[in-house]
């Protein structure tokens, strides 16, 4: 087991852990949660032998083998399969012994070499790389791509998949989830619940944790916190916990009574009937977690819009797209064709689709990002966007600091609306996002990730807008902050759209979903539960187009005869493939059986004197295996199509 005992870890003057102890058995599944800069990634550099402890001790067994996911961006022309098969460890040792083996021509190396690469699964590691690939999201025709050749939220699922790869008893992950789309999330998430060691993972997604996790770590005041039960658990009992601290209490019975105190007022006014259904969401939200957000990193509101234009947009038959060479105007890419959609005051709708759909394009042409490629998009009198890019830097200046970035947009507005703020204001209100004294007027640059998201929430928020365009808005944000945004979102007046892959915030913010995919907008009729159902139907259907076109291409040549008149011979191709399918589970076992033989033989006697030979054929004999073994497949198919 995993065993932490009176830990004490410092940055600088930083503490971060502080006589901290903590025990996770073999095959537990943990999730590592806290504040972000708690020192959470810092105890997994620990478990990694990347960092020392200053006191206590960290025992792991020794002959547990360990996988991580690396955090570099990875720059080689290796094809993606390659990369990923690179990541067992275990396997690439036992090809580059045979290597030497074979090159010092030593017989008993080439037999221990052969029964490790056995032993390691070689005869299938290239179909298990590629099932990992096209699991995070690939298409079948991109595993062979050179790595480079995809961009970088990509090849960080090419890292993520290199570490599956490995053979591990304690596996370790940071954000795994903020890179992937829905289905790969739940692929992610399906192979993780099978995954036979210890697993230790560090993410914001409350769902992903529920569905992976049975214990859960909570890092908070230098101490390290165990309860058993994913976050849910965690959350009920840390809400108990939190309830018995007065202050704490009081704060949240003061927010409930004010939202209480709107909906008693406004619950049967016709114009604000939906907002008033907001809170009472928001209010049952809160009931559910108040303890959490109260010790949350910060709570904000979004201001009351100065008017709400219903509707908000109209989209008439647009184009969406963008320039084929970035910062140009010659070339586009049409990705989204003749879309009509209008968007209501009020509204509040999840954007759902793959990655590479078109939903971050989407996004940016309403936000007046990206210019529309045809038709025409309407903004109701008094439209005030608020947008949150994908890329933070999309709408920040790494070289500016917060408080220049308030001021210039304290200054553009004042100039539309003569509303004007003086540079102490916007210091204290930068101050009620956790971002005062220095951090104001340092480059954004030097922010971390949840820094920066917390400024781009601080300016949206000051622009009081009435139509929120959020682009996975939760990907740097803490567990409670997360919750912070959504009791937020749902007490905000105008319009939301967002697109996440946070299904908890999906599923408390949004009432409705637009589905982005195979060039339309559409609405999607059901809840994210459907949605799950939806995408694992596509998967199959499109693993089934995959296999058929395989089929096809294999057996066209063999099968494709007609008679007399020009009609496939349906009974005399059945009855091919039959005596096909014959041949091949014949010959199988006869290939099996001289494999086998011819290994005994380099156990037994490895110092023969044919034993290059040997070791040359046993090559060949696995090859012909492999490429028996899908001929039958793929002819089964055949068969399965022709039914009975």
């Amino acid at each position: 087991m995993i065993t932490f005992r009176n830990i004490e870890i410092r940055l600088g003057t930083k503490v971060l852990l502080q006589q901290a102890s903590l025990l996770i058995s073999p095959g537990e599944k943990a999730s590592l949660i806290g504040r972000n800069g708690a020192g959470k990634s810092t105890i997994l550099a620990l478990l990694c032998g990347q960092i020392r402890e200053d006191a206590g001790d960290v025992e792991i067994p020794a002959k547990w083998g360990l996988s991580r996911v690396d955090q570099h961006m990875p720059e080689t022309v290796e094809s993606a399969t390659e990369f990923v098969l690179q990541g067992d460890v275990r396997l690439m040792q036992a090809r580059k012994a045979l290597e030497n083996a074979l090159a010092r021509d030593d017989g008993m190396e080439m037999a221990q070499a052969y029964s490790d690469l056995a032993d390691a699964g070689d005869h299938d590691a290239a179909a298990r790389a590629k099932a990992l690939i096209q699991g995070l999201g690939f298409k079948p025709i991109e595993v062979d791509n050179p790595v480079n050749s995809f961009s970088g939220g990509w090849r960080m699922r090419l890292q993520l998949a290199r570490a599956l790869m490995c053979p591990s008893d304690l596996l370790l992950l940071d954000e795994p989830t903020n890179h992937l789309d829905m289905d790969a999330l739940i692929w992610l998430e399906t192979w993780l619940r099978k995954y036979e060691g210890t697993l230790l993972v560090i993410s914001h997604d409350r769902e992903f944790l529920d569905a992976v996790t049975g214990v859960t770590v909570h890092l908070e005041h230098t101490q390290l916190h165990r309860y058993n039960g994913n976050y849910s658990a965690f959350e009920r009992l840390r809400a108990e916990k939190l309830e018995q601290q007065t202050a704490a209490h009081a704060k949240q019975q003061e927010k409930m009574a004010h939202l209480q105190q709107y909906i008693d007022r406004f619950r049967y006014k016709a114009t604000k009937a939906r907002q008033a259904q907001s809170r009472i969401k928001a209010l049952e939200r809160m009931e559910k977690t108040s303890a959490v957000i109260a010790d949350a990193e910060f709570t904000f509101v979004f201001k009351e819009p100065l008017n709400l234009p219903n509707p908000m947009i109209a989209v008439d038959d647009v184009d969406f797209g963008y320039p084929e060479i970035p910062g140009t105007h010659t070339g586009t890419r049409t990705i989204l064709s003749n879309v009509r959609k209008t968007v209501f005051a009020g509204q509040r709708i999840g954007i759902l689709g793959a990655n590479g759909q078109g939903k971050s394009t989407f996004v940016k042409t309403i936000a007046r990002n990206l210019k529309s490629l045809s038709g025409s998009i309407t903004e109701g009198k008094g439209l005030a966007i608020g947008y949150f890019a994908q890329q933070e830097l999309d709408v920040l200046k790494v070289d500016e600091t917060p408080l220049t970035h308030m001021l210039n947009l304290a200054k553009d507005i004042a100039g539309q609306s003569g509303r004007s703020a003086r540079e102490q204001e916007l210091r204290n209100f930068l101050g009620t996002f956790n971002i005062s004294g220095d951090m104001v007027i340092q480059a954004v640059s030097t922010l971390s990730g949840g820094e920066k998201a917390r400024l781009v929430l601080c300016m949206i928020v000051w622009q009081r807008p009435n139509l929120l365009l959020l682009d996975e808005p939760t990907n740097h944000l803490d567990l409670a902050t997360r919750e912070a945004l959504a009791l937020a979102l749902n007490q905000f007046d105008g319009s939301v759209m967002l697109v996440s892959h946070d299904r908890a915030l999906l599923r408390s913010v949004c009432d409705e979903f637009w589905l982005v995919g195979n060039g339309e907008v559409s609405p999607f009729e059901g809840d994210l539960e459907d949605y799950q159902r939806y995408l694992l139907d596509e998967g199959k259907r499109s693993h089934d187009v995959v296999r058929s076109r395989q089929v096809d291409a294999s057996t066209e040549s063999s099968f494709k005869r007609k008679d007399a008149r020009g009609r496939p011979q349906s009974d005399k191709h059945r009855k091919a493939i039959y005596r096909e399918l014959q041949t091949i589970e014949q010959l199988l076992p006869e290939l099996r059986d001289q494999k086998s033989r011819h290994e005994q033989r380099l156990l037994t006697n490895p110092i023969c004197p044919d034993m290059q030979n040997i070791a040359l054929l046993l090559k060949q004999l696995e090859a012909e295996i492999e490429a028996s073994e899908d001929c039958w497949l793929q002819l089964q198919y055949e068969v399965d199509g022709l039914g009975k």
